[in-house]
């Protein structure tokens, strides 16, 4: 089972040391390293760890707690390949997909990012689903105004969101994790970056317009 970790540690020599040692003994395999944020003493860090699959995800929370300082923010699985570079491999497969380019972009950022679901409808109300990645629900929860931005939010349900306008598209992204921490501002910033890219795309304007006209004549 590969599972990503976000934990608050004392930013200090010796203090992440500690915690891949606990995490050893505990029979965890880290692959993967992300600092998020450090500042006023504390740092906040995503690990990816490779963990037994019989094993309990409350044995690894509860060896962490156990050190002095240390909070775990979230644990939840992962389908990201540590030591890989996904964006680079989804951008390159968006540039040939002609028609599915948006399609793609959708069925690839749950992988990105360790969530659940995504999916992009239209920015008039009421809104018109254009796709959705294959564990989105039936009634995809998209805000009732587009952001100017991209924003994160938690939902009243406890869904974590980031919501994000499509422009030249017309359109509204939805990024959807139901499991783990609300989404970090880095990866907004990251996601951010990642649609600018998608929307400077050769032909992703025009592939998206003969979806929307195929779907109007059948």
């Amino acid at each position: 089972m590969l599972l990503r970790l976000r934990i608050s540690l004392p930013d200090r020599p010796g203090s992440l040391g500690q915690v891949t040692r606990v995490l050893g003994v505990a029979g965890a395999d880290i692959t993967q390293l992300l600092v998020l944020e450090r500042g006023e003493g504390r740092a906040v860090d995503d690990l990816t760890v490779y963990w037994p699959d019989s094993a309990p995800r409350e044995a690894l929370v509860q060896c962490l707690e156990g050190m002095a300082d240390v909070t775990v923010e979230g644990v939840w699985t992962t389908r990201e390949a540590p030591g890989t570079y996904p964006e680079l491999e989804i951008l390159k497969y968006i540039t040939t997909a002609g028609d599915r380019a948006l399609a793609t972009m959708i069925d690839s950022m749950p992988v990105l990012f360790s969530a659940d679901w995504a999916a992009a409808g239209t920015e008039k109300v009421p809104r018109t689903l254009v796709h959705a990645s294959w564990r989105a629900p039936e009634d995809v929860p998209f805000p009732s105004i587009t952001p100017p931005r991209p924003e994160a939010h938690t939902l009243p349900s406890g869904l974590h969101i980031i919501a994000a306008p499509l422009p030249p598209l017309a359109m509204t992204f939805l990024l959807a994790r139901a499991d783990g921490p609300p989404f970090h501002r880095i990866e907004v910033h990251r996601l951010t970056r990642i649609l600018e890219i998608f929307l400077t795309l050769p032909a992703v304007e025009r592939s998206v317009a003969r979806t929307f006209r195929g779907s109007a004549a059948g």
